[in-house]
């Protein structure tokens, strides 16, 4: 169950989905628990928060417990996916409409602004807005005020208004794509989710809860992963952050083989050739390079492992090494160890072969 100290996302979860507990959500990295730190001293404050990151990083929950921990967490949380709803019906979705203000609108509907009265907007991927509605969004936040289309008159509301974006907005607004005046409005307080390969270490603990979570939906029984499979996790790059290790746990525990996490992090890795580069730092060209053969030569193995069905032994007489060689490079790169007792269909009854 959700967990927090006064309650309030716990309580939230009932109505809006299920919040993971805050040590899930944050973990033990540095970088996380100072943002849970900017994110509790914002919730109580009525002011725009921008939430920034890379796809699957956790934004909505993070935007979730915004609202869960703000003096208007009973109000409602109403959230706009700016993406999902094409550019011809988001306005009339944000703003709602009046009777007859264009062909089939034959009532009035409030729109999405209307419905977070005394709660939260959350705006999810607010670089998709077009400028026309930048320049209504810029007059809410100025003073709280909107107009319906077809409508004469401007309404009011009270609404706490949170933004989220996978975009870096300052580029945005050097193309002309975004305005500056909005970007300043939206962006009073700004909370950057890491990506996974910047928590790691936070790995093991989401692994465990969304093996038990999905357990739990599905009446499944799978059994945790395997240190090596686990070792292998921590290494790859998640260039879909949590939102990929959810979805690689979920299939996991519906089809109970580890065969399919393995495959999975050679097919979605990115390519061979694309190394991280921090240039706030001095670069080691010779530190890039050799991790860069070493993560090429941990793709091949994997591959060719995976080609023998896990036969170590044809797996190193293909790569024309010897067979301790190739336990010593599984080891060392974190390859899954996938210890599973298979039998060959053309051998004799009552022989087994021990995969790799």
């Amino acid at each position: 169950m959700p967990i927090n100290s006064n309650g309030a996302v716990s309580s939230l979860a009932t109505s809006i989905g299920e919040i993971p507990p805050d040590a899930i959500v944050f973990g033990h990295s540095e970088v996380m628990q100072a943002l849970r730190q900017r994110m509790d001293k914002v919730a109580s404050a009525n002011v725009p928060v921008l939430i920034q990151g890379e796809s699957g990083t956790g934004k909505d929950i993070i935007a979730r417990m915004v609202h869960g921990l703000s003096p208007w967490r009973t109000g409602p949380y109403v959230k706009v996916n700016c993406p999902a709803i094409p550019g011809t019906l988001l306005e009339s979705e944000l703003f709602g409409y009046e009777k007859g203000a264009f062909t089939g609108a034959y009532g009035s509907k409030p729109g999405r602004v209307e419905m977070a009265h005394r709660g939260t907007l959350f705006l999810d991927e607010i670089s998709e807005l077009d400028l026309a509605l930048q320049s209504k969004l810029l007059q809410l936040l100025q003073d709280g005020q909107f107009c319906r289309i077809g409508a004469q008159e401007d309404k009011k509301v009270e609404v706490r208004v949170v933004c989220a974006t996978n975009r870096r907005l300052e580029e945005e607004i050097e193309t002309g794509t975004f305005r500056q005046d909005l970007y300043y409005r939206i962006n009073v307080v700004n909370l950057h989710m890491p990506p996974l390969r910047d928590r790691r270490g936070d790995i093991p603990d989401l692994v465990e809860y969304f093996l038990e979570y999905y357990n739990r939906k599905y009446n499944c029984r799978a059994r945790m992963l395997s240190g090596e499979l686990m070792n292998s996790l921590q290494k790859y790059r998640w260039p879909g952050n949590i939102r990929e290790l959810e979805n690689l746990i979920k299939r996991y525990v519906i089809l109970g083989n580890e065969d399919v996490i393995s495959g999975d992090l050679v097919s979605h890795e990115q390519e061979f050739f694309n190394p991280e580069i921090n240039f706030e730092v001095p670069i080691s060209l010779k530190k890039i390079t050799r991790q860069a053969t070493r993560e090429l030569e941990r793709k091949i193995i994997l591959k060719v492992l995976q080609h023998h069905h896990w036969n170590r032994k044809q797996a190193a007489r293909t790569l024309n090494i010897s067979y301790r060689a190739l336990l010593y490079k599984i080891r060392d790169a974190g390859l899954p160890a996938n210890r599973t007792v298979r039998r060959r269909p053309d051998a004799v009854p009552g022989s087994e072969e021990l995969a790799a």
